[in-house]
């Protein structure tokens, strides 16, 4: 590489592009934490109290929840922040996907729901993903939502692939017609699904 390239050793990899690398005996973990703490910092969020939850499970819609937000492009910079901290956090992938479908023209009640997101991140600041030698056994689950999108009524689409034990791949996105029975909205789910376990094969 020395005499094609003009490289130099920096050692073990350690930090790249927001991800910590910690490399151990039995494998190795990576970890966004210094990035989601940056995320915390930009939202003033840092001392705010943890969630225990990404999304509620009732959300309650006041009057002033419909009004846009004063601010756009802070929304779209705190969402799309959040979409890069799903490459360690697979448990983001539906609540960023539906922060992400009104970067358009976000209310107030989409940005309270970001902060929520992000009051949950600030509770599991630690977490990530760990890898260590294990069986080259591909596996994939996959669910649907049928019609979860109150507006459009279009169906949500999840799935994630294992390698051994350990997670390869994941999406979560709003499937682009609308399913008439939860059977066709799991049917699409599933050839999601095998279009990326043929891709990783």
């Amino acid at each position: 590489m020395h005499l094609a390239f003009s490289t130099k050793e920096l050692g073990f990899l350690s930090y790249f592009l927001g991800i910590f690398v910690q490399t151990h005996s039995h494998g190795l973990s990576l970890s966004q934490q210094k990035y989601a703490g940056k995320l915390l910092l930009k939202a003033g969020l840092v001392d705010c109290k943890p969630c225990f939850t990404p999304l509620a499970a009732h959300p309650s819609i006041t009057p002033t929840d419909t009004l846009p937000f004063s601010q756009p492009s802070f929304y779209r910079s705190l969402v799309g922040g959040l979409q890069y901290l799903t490459i360690t956090r697979l448990d983001l992938g539906l609540a960023v996907n539906q922060a992400c479908q009104h970067m358009q023209a976000p209310a107030n009640g989409h940005f309270a729901q970001v902060k929520c997101l992000l009051r949950y991140v600030k509770g599991i600041l630690h977490y990530g993903l760990s890898f260590s030698p294990g069986p080259f056994l591909l596996q994939a689950f996959t669910d649907s939502n049928w019609a979860s999108d109150c507006l459009d009524r279009r169906s949500t689409s999840g799935f994630c692939v294992y390698l051994g034990p350990y997670l390869l791949s994941w999406s979560v996105k709003k499937q682009p017609t609308v399913s008439r029975s939860s059977t066709e909205a799991e049917y699409r789910s599933m050839a999601y699904t095998t279009a990326e376990l043929c891709w990783i094969q």
